[in-house]
């Protein structure tokens, strides 16, 4: 009985990993390769320049999760890399560079609204 499930979790867990990938490589960013996957190696107590949106990927349409409040204390992830995504304006500045990180949820969010 437990085998059955566990195969059904696997096929689940494989199907939901592939899907996450194919969304943001789709996205014309960053490769399903170079995306971070754990905050492991992070930059902490990083404050936000505004409130921006926590995101699912690395473009201002992606769906957004949380979250970042200006002035606030977050996590860049994978030692404060930037990753190329989709263009954008925010916080005075256009660029097309995100972090992977967050105050509360970890997502992506602009580079250009994070001092560190």
């Amino acid at each position: 009985m437990k085998s059955r499930f566990l195969g059904s979790a696997l096929t689940t867990a494989v199907l939901v990993g592939t899907a996450l990938a194919g969304t943001v490589a789709g996205a014309g960013s960053a490769s399903a390769a170079s995306l971070p996957k754990d905050c492991g190696k992070a930059i902490v107590n990083v404050k936000a320049k505004e409130t921006v949106n926590v995101r699912t990927s690395p473009k201002t349409t992606a769906t957004a999760v949380g979250i970042w409040g200006k002035g606030r204390k977050g996590t860049i992830c994978n030692d404060g890399k930037a990753y190329k995504g989709g263009s954008y304006t925010a916080c005075g500045k256009k660029s097309n560079l995100w972090y992977y990180g967050g105050e509360k949820k970890t997502g992506w969010v602009p580079k250009t609204c994070i001092n560190w």
